[in-house]
C-alpha cells in the first residue's frame, strides 16, 4: 500500500468488479429467484455485450424485485413486509456463460407504488457486473405486456420510464419469447442500454 510524505497510509488503486465473479459471488442455483416448477415460472434471458458488440463472458446479472401481487418480503417496503409466494425469493444472481449468456428463473413481478402516489409498471431491478467497470451499473427490465396498459402499472404512468428519452426507451423494455423473456445488456456502442445513476 502507498505512503504519503508524512507517513500516512495512501489510497489504494482502484480495480475492476471482474473478470472473478465466480469466486465467492454466485453460488449453486442462484440464477433461480423462484423454485423450478413454480406456476407461472418464467425465464428471463439475454447476452451481455460489451462496447464492440462482443459478448462478455464473464459477467454476472443480479436481478431483485417484488413479489406479483407488487409487494417486497423486506422490512423497507413501506406498505410492512409481505409474506412472500412459496419458493419465491425475489432475488437472482447469474453469472455469463457460453459467450456472454445469462439466465434467471423468476416470476413477472406486479407494479409498485412510486413517487407522489404514482405506480410503477412491473420490472425487474437489476445490477451488471463485468471487467472494465469501477462499479456495478443499474438498469431495470420492463415487460412489454404492460407497454399498452392504461393507467396505473402501464409503461406510460411510469415516472422512470417517462424520464427516459422516448427513442431509448426500448432499451429497457424485453422482448416476449417462447418460454419467458430476452433482454439483452448493451454497456456501451450503439443501442446502449439505458443505466440509471443511483
Amino acid at each position: 500500500m502507498p505512503t504519503t510524505s508524512d507517513g500516512r497510509l495512501g489510497l489504494t488503486a482502484s480495480q475492476t468488479v471482474g473478470p472473478y465473479l465466480a469466486i465467492g459471488l454466485t453460488w449453486e442455483h442462484g440464477e433461480e429467484a423462484v423454485d423450478p416448477g413454480t406456476p407461472g415460472a418464467v425465464t428471463v434471458s439475454g447476452t451481455l455485450y460489451d462496447g464492440e458488440g462482443a459478448p462478455v463472458p464473464d459477467g454476472m446479472i443480479e436481478i431483485w424485485q417484488a413479489h406479483p401481487d407488487g409487494r417486497f418480503h423486506h422490512p423497507d417496503d413501506p406498505r410492512g413486509v409481505a409474506e412472500a409466494p412459496p419458493g419465491f425469493r425475489g432475488f437472482a444472481r447469474a453469472q455469463t456463460v457460453d459467450g456472454g449468456r445469462w439466465s434467471v428463473l423468476t416470476l413477472v413481478p406486479g407494479a409498485v407504488p412510486g413517487p407522489d402516489g404514482t405506480t410503477q409498471a412491473p420490472h425487474l431491478d437489476v445490477s451488471v457486473f463485468a471487467r472494465g467497470l469501477l462499479d456495478r451499473v443499474v438498469t431495470r427490465v420492463y415487460f412489454p405486456e404492460h407497454a399498452g396498459v392504461a393507467g396505473p402499472g402501464g409503461h406510460a404512468e411510469d415516472r422512470v420510464l417517462a424520464a427516459v428519452p422516448e427513442h431509448r426507451r426500448h432499451t429497457l423494455v424485453a422482448q416476449q419469447v417462447d418460454g419467458g423473456y430476452r433482454f439483452d445488456i448493451r454497456l456501451q456502442g450503439e443501442n446502449e442500454t439505458v443505466f440509471f445513476d443511483i
